[in-house]
């Protein structure tokens, strides 16, 4: 990718003002009864995310920092800190539910292994050209995964979430849509979600296409228009098109590593690689399907040999010029996480200088970012825009 200098944009609103310009206070445009109550931010009122403040922080896989992640525990306190968005990954059970789950393969966050009557159920697959043993939620029904219980995923570098292993069930998209809906009456204002469809060429090469069901129950819980209270995303662009065709809801493209292909690119013969999609060119492509792209934070500023942040590239600049909105992943507190120039002390899981990675980040003019520390996202963006 190109690269070019740091630059200091200050304060933006979100999708229609997503080129340049200073965010303003501005009241929210009424949102359909099925979202929730409008409430009043830091936005551009008519556009897709006009009632949400800018940097947007959006609470990765809930509170993953605290709670094992994409259980109810763990969404509610991404809501209790602060989270403008709530994230979901989907997945299908086999009976075609859609399930919260990282991936498919429930090995590491679910007590599976505990359960004798599923051992048969262990098994070897190629999912997007790498091969995993484990348990896959593909070969269960709704039932039996509900039989199950959630568990950390990272239990080295969070011990303390272990605390809460086997207090919650998987949660199916549906639940997590009523969750939504009464968190939304009770607070008096909309609940943002941002979901992601997880290996969806892999899943119609099966029977189980994500993007139909997808968008039945937005339909179904009023979150398929323009002006929805969520956003739509995956690694595959080809699912945010088919997505297009089905529902209104706006949509981001995710971005990998530069050098990474997208699966569903590579099994086309489609030569492109991520470097290729964030070209002007390949930004052009993406904005005519979507609204925004969630990139890796190394493609907004990436690491030198040492470890620690070098000089930005353009993406930021290139995005705002094509009118895309830039939601980049992931903040981490622990200084495993964090960039080498932020990280404190000899330990890998204690907390680094977070607050000052923030701070990087958001100098680039991002729209918004994906947290497992919700809380600590809200306070480094409001010292960042008292400034």
């Amino acid at each position: 990718m190109t690269q070019g200098a740091r630059n200091t944009p200050g304060r933006r609103s979100v999708l229609g003002a997503a080129v340049l310009g200073s965010a303003a206070l501005a009241l929210t445009t009424p949102a359909r009864a099925a979202d929730g109550p409008a409430a009043h931010g830091r936005g551009t009122g008519s556009a897709p995310g006009g009632d949400l403040p800018v940097p947007t922080i959006v609470g990765h896989r809930g509170a993953g920092g605290y709670r094992p992640e994409h259980t109810l525990g763990s969404y509610q306190l991404a809501l209790d800190l602060g989270a403008d968005c709530v994230e979901q990954d989907l997945v299908p059970t086999k009976d075609g539910h859609l399930v919260c789950r990282h991936e498919n393969d429930i090995s590491s966050t679910t007590d599976v292994a505990d359960h004798p009557e599923f051992a048969h159920r262990r098994t070897t697959k190629s999912i997007d050209g790498t091969r995993l043993t484990g348990w896959f939620t593909e070969d269960f029904t709704l039932a039996e995964l509900k039989t199950l219980r959630a568990t950390e995923r990272i239990p080295g570098n969070r011990p303390n979430n272990t605390l809460y292993d086997g207090r919650w069930t998987v949660p199916t998209f549906e639940e997590v849509l009523r969750w939504a809906d009464e968190q939304g009456r009770r607070r008096g204002r909309r609940v943002w979600l941002y979901t992601e469809t997880k290996h969806p060429t892999y899943f119609r090469s099966i029977g189980l296409g994500l993007e139909e069901p997808f968008a039945k129950l937005l339909r179904a819980y009023g979150r398929d228009r323009a002006d929805s209270a969520i956003f739509l995303q995956s690694f595959e662009p080809t699912s945010m098109r088919r997505m297009a065709k089905l529902v209104s809801s706006p949509r981001v493209v995710l971005l990998s590593g530069a050098d990474t292909r997208p699966w569903d690119l590579l099994t086309s013969g489609d030569p492109r690689t991520v470097a290729d999609l964030v070209t002007p060119e390949g930004l052009k492509w993406i904005a005519s399907f979507a609204q925004g792209i969630g990139p890796t934070l190394d493609l907004i500023i990436p690491r030198d040999a040492r470890g620690r942040l070098a000089e930005p590239t353009t993406l930021v600049r290139d995005a705002h010029a094509k009118r895309l909105i830039l939601h980049p992943y992931t903040m981490r507190n622990e200084n495993a996480f964090l960039p080498a120039d932020f990280r404190r002390g000899s330990d890998p899981n204690a907390y680094g200088d977070v607050f000052g990675a923030f701070r990087a980040y958001f100098e680039q003019g991002i729209d918004g970012i994906f947290t497992d520390n919700p809380d600590t996202g809200v306070l480094a963006r409001a010292d960042f825009v008292s400034r």
